[in-house]
Parts: C-alpha cells; sequence; structure tokens
C-alpha cells in the first residue's frame, strides 16, 4: 500500500499529529503538463497555524529530551522509506511538480542522503567547555532553537524542504512545514507520511499549505524561533524584515543569476554539454541554473552554434508519458515572466539562436546569442529554459561581469587550468563555486548558500551550518559551593 493509499489526505492538512480538515477549505492539485486534477489539498489559514504552533511548542521539549540514539533512529528510518517508496514519490513528482524522471530519481537521492546525514547530528558534540577565572566550570552549550518553520518553494520541493526539516528535527526542534501550494503533496504531504511512519512522535511535524497569510503568521507566532526560507529574493526581503522586528532569526536561501565562465583555453564540447546541464535541466527551475553564459571571444561563435544546435534537438513533453527532456513549466504565469523576458531582450538587441517559442506550457530550450548586459534575461533571473550568452574579451572583463550581478549564488568554471580557473573565482563573490562543472549541485554534507541578493550564506548542508542554523547557544557554570559577594 502506498503512502498516501493508507490515509485521509484529500482536503485535508497534517496538523497535531493527525490528517485534519483545514480552517481554510481546499483546492486541487492540478498536474501542469495536462491541467488534470490529481487530488485535492487541504489550505491552511492562520488559524491553523496558531493551534499548530502552540502544540508544537508542547511536543518539542519532550523530543528534545530523549535520548539521542531515539532521534537518530528516526531519522535513519526516514531516510530508508524515502527509498522504499521511490516509485510511488516520484511518479508524484513527475506528474505535480513535471519534472523528468532523472530529476525525480535525483530529488529522492538527496532527501534519503538529507536524512542519513541529519541522522548524524543528535550524537554531534553539542558544547564546549570554556576556561573561567573564577572557581567553576564553565560551558557553551547548544540548545534547539524550539519551533522552527521553513518555508519551501515549488521547483524542488522534496531537496528544498527535506534539507531544513530533517535537521531541525534530529537536533530536537519541532518543525511547521509551509510548502507551495501548487507542490504541496510531493513538497508536504508525503514528507508528513515519512516521517508518521518513521516513528516520529506527534505534534513535532506539521505540514500548512497556503499563501502570504500563512508565511506571516508563522513568522510573527510567539512560538517560532526560526524561519527557514527557499524562494525567491523580493519575497525574502519582505520575510527577513518582518523577522527582524519580531527579533526571529530568518535563514534566506534566495535567488541566483549564476554565471557559466568559459575561459579561452576551455574545450567547446566540453563546455556546451556543461552549459547545456546548467541551463535547461529542470526547465531550468533551479535557483543554480546557468543564467548568464560568459564565453571568450576566442571560442564565443563556435560555443552559440553547438549550444543552439543541441537546444534545437532536446525533445519537449509531458515526463509522465514520453521520455523527454524538459518537462513543463509550473503554471502560465511562470511561462509568461520566462516568455516576457526573453522577448524583451530580444527586442533590446539579443539574438534569437534557438528556442522563444512555447506550446501550453512546455517552453523550448532557448539560446540567447549577443545579450547586452542591461537586457532583462542577463540582468534577471529567468527561472526558465533560457541560455543567455555573452561575448568576452579577456579574463578582465568576464570577472567584471560575472561579479556585477547583485546575485552571488553559484559560479561555474570551465578552463584546462584547473588552478587558473580557482583564482579567478577569487575575484567573483559568490557562496558556490565548481571548477569544470556547470552551477548545478548539491550534496547533503555540503554547506549550501549564497551572498548579497541570494542570501544569508550557506545555512544549510553539513554539520556545521545545520547546528548553527537551527540552534542556540547557551552559557552554563556550575560551582562546588555558592560564592560570597561583597554586597
Amino acid at each position: 500500500m502506498g503512502l498516501l493509499d493508507s490515509v485521509d489526505w484529500q482536503g485535508n492538512i497534517f496538523k497535531n499529529g493527525a490528517w485534519t480538515a483545514s480552517h481554510g477549505g481546499d483546492y486541487a492539485v492540478v498536474e501542469p503538463a495536462t491541467g488534470a486534477e490529481l487530488g485535492r489539498m487541504g489550505r491552511a489559514t492562520p488559524e491553523d497555524v496558531t493551534e499548530a504552533a502552540a502544540n508544537a511548542a508542547q511536543a518539542q521539549r519532550d523530543w528534545a529530551a530523549l535520548p539521542h540514539t531515539a532521534r537518530a533512529a528516526v531519522l535513519r528510518k526516514a531516510g530508508d522509506l524515502w527509498q522504499q517508496h521511490a516509485e510511488e514519490i516520484s511518479g508524484w513528482n513527475v506528474r505535480e511538480v513535471g519534472a523528468v524522471p532523472g530529476m525525480a530519481g535525483f530529488a529522492l537521492h538527496v532527501a534519503a542522503e538529507e536524512c542519513y546525514e541529519a541522522a548524524s547530528l543528535p550524537a554531534r558534540a553539542i558544547g564546549e567547555v570554556l576556561p573561567s577565572e573564577e572557581p567553576r566550570l564553565s560551558m557553551a552549550r547548544r540548545m534547539p532553537a524550539g519551533a522552527v518553520a521553513v518555508i519551501s518553494p515549488f521547483n524542488v520541493p522534496i531537496i528544498l524542504g527535506i534539507r531544513s526539516v530533517a535537521p531541525a528535527l534530529a537536533l530536537g526542534n519541532a518543525v511547521l512545514l509551509k510548502p507551495d501550494p501548487r507542490t504541496a503533496v510531493t513538497g508536504g504531504a508525503l514528507m508528513a507520511r515519512i516521517f508518521e511512519e518513521a516513528g516520529l512522535p506527534p505534534g513535532l511535524l506539521h505540514m500548512l499549505p497556503g499563501g502570504a497569510d500563512v508565511g506571516e503568521a508563522l513568522i510573527t507566532d510567539p512560538h517560532i524561533r526560526v524561519i527557514s526560507f527557499t524562494g525567491s529574493t523580493p519575497v525574502g526581503r519582505r520575510i527577513g524584515e518582518l523577522a527582524g522586528k519580531h527579533l526571529k532569526r530568518a535563514h534566506l536561501e534566495l535567488g541566483g543569476n549564476s554565471a557559466l565562465l568559459v575561459l579561452d583555453d576551455a574545450d567547446v564540447d566540453e563546455a556546451v554539454n556543461l552549459a547545456t546541464w546548467g541551463s535547461f535541466f529542470h526547465q531550468g527551475q533551479i535557483c543554480m541554473t546557468t543564467g548568464r553564459h560568459l564565453v571568450s571571444d576566442r571560442l564565443y561563435d563556435d560555443f552559440v552554434e553547438r549550444l543552439a544546435a543541441k537546444a534545437g534537438k532536446l525533445p519537449v513533453g509531458d515526463p509522465a508519458t514520453g521520455e523527454v527532456a524538459l518537462g513543463p513549466v509550473i503554471d502560465a504565469g511562470q511561462r509568461d515572466k520566462i516568455h516576457g523576458l526573453v522577448t524583451a531582450s530580444v527586442d533590446q538587441g539579443a539574438t534569437l539562436a534557438s528556442g522563444g517559442t512555447y506550446e501550453d506550457l512546455f517552453y523550448r530550450p532557448t539560446v540567447l546569442a549577443d545579450v547586452p548586459v542591461a537586457a532583462p534575461a542577463f540582468a534577471d533571473e529567468v527561472f526558465g529554459p533560457v541560455a543567455p550568452v555573452t561575448r568576452v574579451s579577456s579574463i578582465d572583463q568576464a570577472i567584471e561581469l560575472a561579479a556585477a550581478s547583485e546575485y552571488g549564488l553559484s559560479l561555474g568554471i570551465v578552463t584546462r587550468d584547473a588552478m587558473r580557473g580557482l583564482a579567478v573565482a577569487e575575484q567573483i563573490p559568490t557562496g558556490i563555486v565548481h571548477i569544470n562543472d556547470q552551477t548545478v549541485n548539491d550534496e547533503a554534507n555540503a554547506p549550501f548558500g549564497g551572498v548579497r541578493a541570494s542570501g544569508t550564506g550557506s545555512r544549510f548542508g553539513g554539520a556545521a551550518a545545520n547546528i548553527e542554523a537551527f540552534t542556540e547557544t547557551r552559557w552554563i557554570t556550575m560551582r562546588g559551593t555558592p560564592p560570597q559577594y561583597p554586597l
């Protein structure tokens, strides 16, 4: 029996350890490739948040008091369940998100690894002994933050939810998860079922799909101490402002417009292979997507010709029914935004080398050549299958253009001299760098995050970043006998 077959999830949300009707009614879960209704999900309200947060705060105390081995066992079991139910979850990922099977499989792999990595956190050292000028034992100890809000987006809902949910739970917190309503089955319902089956005690994970009012309620609720948000930069700025007003810590993983630098000694075919994956994988709906191709003048014409030819041959269609390289974008609003950026860039002087057309929600992989640096497709995050290519006459110009963006998430550099590539990377501020690879990479044990308008740094991945993100530091001293003070 499947994860969702055994519970009454249709029209409900997961709150207080049970599938219950929301205060906001329900809505249709729609398959972007066909427009078909896949089911109905409950829509959470601020009232649901208030109830869930109070319940989470109460349940969290007992969870944090358990032996570390008990929490680790739940996370290990969750990792096993992602693998055991891979076929069911992958099917939902393909149909609800529009992911091609390869992307769906990658998401499941990362989800399992995130849980296994998180399972190691409870056994990590949670403090240190400090020297003191007084006759006492002085310690710094990491304590669970309490209740954590996780707000995840539509594009890669499994990965971008689990990378906060798993470590937060492992470190003794409760979690309120708000997935994007468009992908709340993949990014919420299935995750809730995984942890329910893994033996997570009731009240520790709540799944509350909803709109901006639900997000605001999460941020302002007094029981919530930490907000982990992945999404657009404009929304992230608003969340950061609201969290600051309420003295909450906000970990913000935001947009990107990542550059791929193809230096003058690169192999063109290798560079085109990287560029194709970096710009077109998952329809370009990834924060790390290669959004700017800065190509040496010596290689530029060959690069554009071969990239355009390859883009023109990539099959686009319904990933649930055919062997395709690209599936649909998430909805008409996203498609129209992509097309608007493409047409505006052509109007400003870019050359349409391939693509630039769509049918329904299927947008053709698009190559724009000779893109002016002020054109929208170069300056803005497209979040679609678009590869803007710009000619550079020197390494210095490539560095200048790559560093000029307000974003700073990922960076790829293609060169036969890896040390030269590293030296170039040192001059471009980003949170992630890949020498001789494209910009889209993710591993559960590696720190992940951006700088500048891409977020508040590495707040995900690896023990150090996760412990910093989801715990507070407490100073503790102990004496054998009380001191005598002069007053």
